[in-house]
C-alpha cells in the first residue's frame, strides 16, 4: 500500500498524535481517530469554537495488525458493540464505517433490547457515507507524518 492522507478534525493543531484513554464510548476503543474524507474531519471540528483539521501522510506497516471492516456488517456491529462496552481489542489500527449519533441510538436500543437486530439493520441507512480509521497503538501512530492543518470557516 502507498501513501494515504487523513484527516482529524479538532480545535488545535495536533503535530504528535497520541493514544487517548477516555470513555469508552468509541466504535473502535480507545486511539487517535482520522477519516480519509476531509468533509466529515471539518465536520468534526465544527464541535469546537476554534475549527482545526490536521492532515497526515499515512504509511502502513505490514507488521501491524490491521482489522479494516469494507462495509457494515453483523461482525462490524458486533465489534462496535464490544469495544463501546469496554472490551479491549488486538488491533493496531482500525478502519471501517463510522456509528454517528444516530446509529449510536440505534445500537443502544438494541443493547437494551428494544429493537431487534433485524430491525437496527433497516433504522441503520446513512445519509452520506462516513469513514473513521483508529490508529489504537503506539506502534500505530509511527504511521502518521503531520503535514499541516487548515483551520475550518
Amino acid at each position: 500500500m502507498g501513501i494515504m492522507t487523513v484527516y482529524h478534525g479538532g480545535y488545535t493543531p495536533i503535530q504528535n498524535p497520541e493514544i487517548r484513554i477516555g470513555r469508552n464510548t468509541k466504535d473502535f476503543g480507545n486511539g487517535f481517530y482520522c477519516t480519509i474524507i476531509k468533509e466529515q474531519a471539518q465536520r468534526w471540528a465544527k464541535r469546537y469554537n476554534t475549527k482545526i483539521v490536521s492532515i497526515y501522510d499515512v504509511r502502513m506497516n505490514s507488521n501491524l495488525n490491521v482489522k479494516e471492516f469494507r462495509e457494515m456488517s453483523e461482525e462490524w456491529l458486533d465489534f462496535i458493540i464490544a469495544c463501546r462496552s469496554g472490551k479491549p481489542h488486538q488491533y493496531d489500527i482500525v478502519i471501517g464505517a463510522m456509528a454517528n449519533d444516530q446509529i449510536y441510538n440505534f445500537i443502544s436500543d438494541y443493547i437494551d433490547g428494544v429493537i431487534t437486530r433485524e430491525q437496527f439493520w433497516v433504522l441503520a441507512k446513512f445519509k452520506y457515507p462516513t469513514h473513521q480509521i483508529n490508529f489504537c497503538t503506539e506502534e500505530a501512530l509511527k504511521c502518521l507524518t503531520y503535514r499541516g492543518y487548515e483551520v475550518v470557516e
